[in-house]
């Protein structure tokens, strides 16, 4: 599995080399000369060999986007790098090489066809995004451990596997050992695994396999509850209120409350608890629910927008095209008439008017353009103008969450609803009036729960009791503040960077169109410019 070379030359994976690939590999003689004088863009390239090149490191092909097929094959090559881009193979050799590490391969989702064969590689790994995987090579390299090979039990699509030449190959269960683990493999060191073959392999290991089966089932499991758990929580985040689904606040509060431990062990204080924790679970799921009607509202508002915007370009296009067309019907005509004019003075004044009509066409495609710039821009400032107000509005009710609010129905309002904050005042004055009413029991040996030691000790006097008190209730009050920013803070920066990707998108849009115009209109005037030549 390890190659001997002698002294040879290393090569450079450099623009040359992959040039003089290409042109190898592409249309020969006429069509060959033709494509070698325009060149070939390399995200075109489809296949491409490199194979007996000497080369010593991957480089360069991050401009090959659209390779399907690529041979590395019989080089120097001692790590797999430089594949990132190639997100579009799948078909890939790298076998006679010197590479002893599985890895870069992360990005090559769509792989189907994997070969290492003759290598030095010792261990089968790194390969978890290859779900696409059906044949796979890895001969004559340095696998020594047969329980290695159960990693591949994840690529579901494999029917081929060929690892002969490695020294598990050599254990005395070894074929049985992958037909049981790799049940659903057809083809073993390019032999067919019959149907008796596997029947004995899954009667020899039929409990571990049955085991694995089990504890792949569990992992399975975990995995989708925690993919759906992460997609949950990223519709909330999408909706600004993640966390405010359930008592994540309250949970925080407390969890970051340096008194909360002591003062919870006061008389009153586990009831108090009680009752404000619902309450303040109460609100979080109210703006959790509010926030997730703004956001289909949001999602309504910019699917509208985009609508509107696509239709107004789709508009444009068609006017366009409508012009073009128009002038196309004229163009063969004027070209012919022009080659056979033979007065100079009328074939001058032919191409001064067909110069003119290119003109009126830029014009008039340019103008177009024009007006849906100005169109767009009053469209986005409707946008903005109207998912500005949205947003305004969403603040408004989380903010009045936080604070206060009056419960109403029609013409009748009720009592003011304790809210956030309102909440934890109220519950701060509780804790207040219980810690004074105990600092004067103690002060009179009149508690009659024993208190811990480190409970005891806040009750020195007035002050220590009373700085416990607020430091508590300034330790809450700092995480409904914190969470009310977080939520204004992260909504204000979506809408920002929402109206700037727009802009941007508009700009973008509007100088390729542009350049598009002014292009074709180039491209009239050197046809015309080929014909008086040719005359």
């Amino acid at each position: 599995m390890i190659r001997l070379y002698g002294k040879v030359e290393q090569s450079v994976m450099d623009e040359k080399i992959l040039q003089e690939a290409v042109e190898e590999q592409g249309p020969k003689e006429e069509a060959g000369q033709i494509s070698k004088e325009e060149g070939i863009s390399f995200n075109a390239v489809l296949q491409l060999r490199l194979e007996y090149k000497n080369i010593l490191k991957i480089e360069h092909l991050w401009e090959f986007t659209s390779l399907t097929k690529l041979q590395l094959n019989n080089n120097l090559i001692q790590k797999i790098e430089g594949l990132a881009n190639l997100t579009n193979i799948k078909w890939l050799d790298l076998s006679f090489n010197n590479i002893e590490k599985i890895e870069g391969l992360e990005t090559l989702t769509k792989l189907e066809d994997l070969t290492f064969y003759n290598n030095r590689i010792s261990c089968i790994e790194n390969m978890d995004t290859l779900n696409n995987l059906t044949f796979f090579a890895i001969g004559n390299n340095c696998l020594g451990q047969l329980d290695n090979v159960i990693y591949l039990r994840r690529f579901k699509n494999l029917h081929t596997l060929n690892l002969a030449g490695n020294p598990l190959a050599q254990e005395a269960n070894y074929k049985l050992f992958i037909a049981a683990y790799l049940s659903d493999l057809a083809y073993l060191d390019y032999r067919l695994l019959n149907g008796e073959t596997k029947k004995q392999a899954f009667a020899k290991y039929q409990y571990a396999i049955e085991e694995i089966r089990h504890n792949e089932l569990q992992t399975l499991k975990a995995t989708e509850a925690e993919q759906k758990r992460q997609e949950e929580l990223q519709q909330h985040k999408d909706a600004f209120v993640e966390y405010l689904n359930g008592s994540q606040l309250f949970d925080s509060m407390v969890a970051q409350d340096p008194e909360a431990q002591k003062l919870n062990q006061l008389p009153g204080v586990a009831d108090l608890l009680l009752t404000f924790k619902p309450q303040l679970v109460g609100l979080c799921i109210q703006m959790f629910e509010s926030g997730f009607a703004e956001q289909k509202l949001r999602e309504a508002e910019v699917k509208a927008f985009l609508e509107v915007l696509q239709e107004a370009v789709r508009e444009k296009q068609q006017r366009s095209a409508q012009l073009v067309s128009d002038f196309e019907k004229h163009r063969k005509k004027r070209i012919l008439e022009l080659k056979q004019v033979e007065d100079a003075a009328k074939q001058e004044a032919q191409v001064n008017q067909y110069m003119a009509d290119i003109k009126t066409l830029c014009d008039s495609c340019l103008l177009l353009e024009l007006q849906l710039v100005d169109q767009m821009e009053e469209i986005i400032k409707d946008f903005e103008r109207n998912i500005t107000d949205m947003i305004g509005s969403f603040i408004e009710t989380v903010q009045g969450l936080y604070l206060f609010h009056t419960i109403g129905h029609s013409n009748l309002y009720y009592a003011p609803a304790p809210l956030c904050r309102d909440l934890e005042n109220h519950l701060h004055e509780e804790i207040k009036d219980i810690a004074m009413a105990t600092l004067e029991k103690v002060a009179k040996n009149e508690v009659e729960d024993d208190l811990p030691d480190d409970v005891r000790a806040l009750f020195v006097d007035k002050e220590t009791i009373m700085n416990a008190v607020g430091a508590s209730h300034d330790s809450h009050m700092l995480r409904i503040d914190n969470r009310e920013d977080k939520l204004v803070t992260r909504i204000n920066a979506w809408i920002m960077n929402l109206i700037k990707k727009i802009q941007d998108e508009e700009v973008w849009r509007n100088r390729k169109c542009i350049s598009e115009i002014q292009y074709f209109i180039q491209h009239l005037r050197n046809q015309l410019e080929e014909v008086l030549h040719h005359e």
